[in-house]
C-alpha cells in the first residue's frame, strides 16, 4: 500500500488519515497541521519522507508564473527543498489546470454565467491563469495583490497592470530583508477595508477561504459568487451565514464526501505513477482528470440559487415636454429658450434614469438592469450627423459595461438614427439589440387581440383572417417583419410607403415565402385606408402626418409603432369608432422595482421586453440590428417572452388604457357609422 504524507501550515485539529483505492492503488493518505509554524512544517517534513511515498504540502504560498516570468516563494523553497528521498509537490500544476477548467464549466452550464461579471482577485498573481481565462468573458477584473502586498489602498484593474506589479514585487523580495516584506503582507484594519469595500462593488470573488474569512462579512459577501476550494462543512456553514449565492469549490470530492486539498491529489498521483513532479507532465494530469471526470462542485450554501442576469436599456426624451418632465424646467418656459435647452441636452453626457430590479421569471430566471437616458429628442438626432448620436450611445455603452451589464437595448429614435445599431454594435464591447423583433411581435400580438374583442371581422376555416391590412412604413425594419406576418394571416396585405422599388422588392420576397398570399405594394395608399380593417403603422417620420385618419374604416384597428407616434392625440380624437393602439406593451412577470416611465406599474415597451427576455435567457448576443429584422427572430423572441411569463399588457392608446366599456364604445360607433355608410 502506498502512502501519501500531507504536511500543511494549518491547524493540526484538522489532522486525519484514511484509506482508499486511487488510479488502480491502494493508498493511506495522512494529514499532519504545523500550526501556522513553519519550523514544525519544516520538522515533519524531514522526518516523514522515509516513510512516504509522496508528500504535499498545504496551506502555503505558491510559486507563480505571472506573464512570461516565474516567481518563486523562499519560504516555500525552503519547505520544498527538505524533502529529498520521495516526490514534493504544493498541488499548483494541478490547482491551477482546474481552476480554468472549473472556469469553463461554469460558464457553459450556467450559460454566459461570467459575462462582464465584476470579478474580484484576492491574488492574481496565484491565479494568473484563471484570470487570461476570465478575461475571455469579462474585462472587469480587479486585482488585491498591491493591497495584500504593500499595504497600499489602491487595486489593480488590469491584467497588465497586475503584471507591472509582479515585476516589481520580484525586485522588492531580492532587496527587502523577509521581516520587512512581512510585515508588509500582513492585513491591517485599513487593508481590510479596502477589500471589503472591494468586495460590495464585486460579483464574483476568487481567493483562498482564510484571505475570504479574513475580509468577508454577511454585509459585502450576500448574494456574491465565491471561487475557493476546499470547502468543507465548517467553510460551508460560513457561506451560509453569510448569504454567499453561489460557491464554486475547485477541488473534487473524490474520496467519500472528504474534502482533500490539491496539494494531497497531486501527491497521489506522483506517488501512483511512481515519479516526481518534473516528469509529470500537463498532457498526464489533463488524462487524469478525464479518466476520474474530475469536475468543480456548485455549492448553494443558502439552499436557492439567483441566477440574476443584467441588462442596460437606451432611453431618451421624445419631445421637449419629456424634457420639462425629467429637469426642473418651468412649464412656463418660452419656446424659444426650450429649442435652446433642447439642443443643450442633446449634448448632456448619459446618465442613469432608474433601475429595475426583481424581475423574476416563472423558470428561475432573474434580471435587474439600468435605463440610461441620452439627452436627444428625435428632433436634434435627425438633424445632426448619425455621428453625434453614436458617440452618445457608446458613452452609454461604456458606462452599462461599467456597470456590469450582460446586453444593451436602444430604445426609441437611438435604434433608427443612422444605420439602426449598426455601428454600435460593431464599436461597443457588450452585445446590442434595437428590440425590433418584439416590438413587431407585440404590435401585431395586441392588433390580433384587439381585433378578436371587438368581434368585426370573420375568419377562414383555415383560420386566416377576412379582412384587409395595410402596413404604412413596410419597406422598414419593423414594417418589412409585420408584412410578412401579416401575409401568413390575412387575406390581402397591402405595401405603402414612399419607395415603389423598395415595396416591390419586399413584395416579391414575401410571396417566395408565402405564394398563396396576396399582396399589393403601393406609394398612393391613401386612396385604399377606407377599405382597411387593420393598418399597422411604423414609419420614421417624426411626427409628420403619414395618413388621413378621416379615411379611414370605421371600426379598422391602428396598430402605431412609430416612436414619436404617427397618430398624434389631436388626430386620433377625429375619429372615436376608430381603435388606435400604442403598439403592444409588454407586462413584466414579476413586481418590478422602477420609476415611472409613462407606463401603467409593471409594463414596458416592447423593444425594453425584448432585451429583458434576452438577458433572462443568457442570450448575450447581438440580436437585431440594422433595418432587416428577420421574421423567424420574431418568433422565436415571442416564444422565449411566454416561457418567461410575459403578458400582452392592457391595451392602451393616446389617452391610456383601453377598458372593455371604451372597446365597445368603439365598436358601437363603428357599427352606426357603417349603417350610415351602407344608406
Amino acid at each position: 500500500m502506498k502512502h501519501v504524507v500531507t504536511v500543511s501550515l494549518g491547524s493540526s485539529a484538522k489532522d486525519h488519515e484514511f484509506e482508499t483505492e486511487f488510479l488502480g492503488h491502494p493508498m493511506r493518505v495522512t494529514r499532519l497541521g504545523a500550526d501556522g509554524d513553519e519550523t514544525r512544517a519544516w520538522e515533519l517534513l524531514r522526518r516523514q519522507q522515509a516513510q512516504a511515498d509522496a508528500i504535499g504540502v498545504g496551506m502555503v504560498r505558491d510559486h507563480y508564473e505571472v506573464g512570461a516570468r516565474r516567481y518563486v516563494h523562499k519560504d516555500t523553497e525552503r519547505l520544498m527543498n527538505v524533502v529529498t528521498r520521495c516526490p514534493a509537490t504544493t498541488g499548483a500544476r494541478l490547482r491551477r489546470m482546474l481552476q480554468v477548467r472549473a472556469l469553463r464549466y461554469v460558464q457553459r452550464k450556467l450559460v454566459n454565467y461570467f459575462n462582464n461579471n465584476h470579478v474580484l482577485f484576492l491574488s492574481g498573481m496565484r491565479n494568473y491563469e484563471m484570470a487570461l481565462a476570465m478575461q475571455d468573458y469579462t474585462k472587469n477584473l480587479t486585482f488585491a495583490d498591491a493591497v495584500f502586498g504593500t499595504g497600499t489602498p489602491k487595486l489593480l484593474k488590469s491584467i497588465r497592470s497586475l503584471e507591472m506589479f509582479a515585476r516589481t514585487a520580484r525586485v522588492a523580495t531580492r532587496v527587502l530583508p523577509d521581516k520587512l516584506t512581512d510585515r508588509l503582507a500582513r492585513l491591517t484594519k485599513t487593508k481590510k477595508g479596502t477589500i471589503a469595500k472591494a468586495f460590495e462593488s464585486s460579483h464574483v470573488i476568487v481567493g483562498t477561504f482564510a484571505d475570504i474569512e479574513a475580509c468577508g462579512t454577511p454585509a459585502n459577501l450576500k448574494g456574491k459568487t465565491v471561487i475557493t476550494s476546499a470547502i468543507d462543512d465548517e467553510r460551508e456553514a460560513f457561506f451560509r451565514d453569510c448569504e454567499v449565492n453561489l460557491v464554486v469549490d475547485v477541488s473534487p470530492m473524490l474520496f467519500e464526501g472528504r474534502v482533500v486539498g490539491m496539494n494531497t491529489i497531486q501527491a497521489m498521483i506522483l506517488a501512483a505513477l511512481e515519479i516526481n513532479s518534473e516528469e509529470l507532465t500537463d498532457h498526464d494530469l489533463r488524462e487524469i482528470i478525464d479518466e476520474l471526470e474530475i469536475a468543480p462542485r456548485l455549492l448553494h450554501p443558502t439552499g436557492t440559487f439567483r441566477n440574476i442576469r443584467r441588462f442596460a436599456f437606451v432611453v431618451h426624451p421624445l419631445s421637449q415636454e419629456y424634457i420639462k418632465k425629467g429637469f426642473p424646467v418651468p412649464k412656463s418656459t418660452p419656446k424659444a429658450i426650450m429649442n435652446q435647452v433642447e439642443k443643450a441636452a442633446a449634448h448632456m453626457p448619459p446618465m442613469i434614469y432608474t433601475k429595475m430590479d426583481n424581475i423574476i421569471s416563472p423558470a428561475g430566471a432573474e434580471a435587474e438592469g439600468w435605463l440610461i437616458s441620452v439627452g436627444g429628442t428625435p428632433k436634434e438626432m435627425l438633424t445632426r450627423n448619425p455621428e453625434f448620436t453614436y458617440r452618445r450611445l457608446l458613452a452609454a455603452a461604456r458606462m452599462a459595461e461599467k456597470m456590469g451589464a450582460q446586453i444593451l437595448g436602444l430604445g426609441a429614435f437611438t435604434k433608427v438614427v443612422g444605420d439602426a445599431g449598426v455601428t454600435v454594435a460593431r464599436r461597443a464591447h457588450i452585445p446590442v439589440t434595437s428590440g425590433n423583433s418584439y416590438s413587431a411581435s407585440g404590435a401585431l400580438w395586441a392588433a390580433a387581440d384587439a381585433m378578436r374583442r371587438m368581434g368585426l371581422v370573420k375568419t377562414h376555416e383555415d383560420g386566416r383572417v377576412k379582412a384587409k391590412t395595410m402596413v404604412v412604413g413596410a419597406s422598414g425594419s419593423i414594417g418589412s417583419v409585420s408584412s410578412r406576418l401579416l401575409a401568413m394571416a390575412f387575406d390581402e396585405v397591402y405595401l405603402a410607403g414612399r419607395t415603389i422599388s423598395k415595396l416591390e422588392a419586399l413584395k416579391e420576397s414575401i410571396l417566395k415565402e408565402t405564394p398563396e398570399a396576396k399582396v399589393v405594394a403601393t406609394v398612393d395608399y391613401e386612396q385604399y385606408l377606407g377599405d382597411m380593417d387593420m393598418i399597422v403603422t411604423s414609419t420614421s417620420g417624426a411626427g409628420k402626418k403619414v395618413l388621413d385618419i378621416t379615411k379611414v374604416k370605421p371600426g379598422c384597428v391602428i396598430t402605431d409603432v412609430a416612436r414619436p407616434l404617427d397618430l398624434p392625440p389631436e388626430e386620433v380624437a377625429k375619429r372615436p369608432d376608430v381603435l388606435v393602439i400604442e403598439s403592444g406593451e409588454i407586462e413584466l412577470p414579476s413586481d418590478v422595482n422602477m420609476k415611472d416611465i409613462g407606463l401603467p406599474k409593471n409594463v414596458i415597451y416592447a423593444c425594453l421586453a425584448e432585451t429583458i427576455v434576452l438577458a433572462l435567457e443568457g442570450r448575450f448576443e447581438v440580436y437585431t440590428i440594422g433595418r432587416d429584422t428577420e421574421w423567424q427572430k420574431v418568433k422565436e423572441i415571442y416564444k422565449m417572452g411566454l416561457k418567461h411569463g410575459m403578458k400582452l399588457a392592457a391595451i392602451s392608446g393616446v389617452n391610456g388604457v383601453y377598458s372593455d366599456e371604451d372597446i365597445a364604445k368603439v365598436v358601437e360607433l363603428a357599427r352606426k357609422a357603417r349603417q350610415t355608410t351602407a344608406a
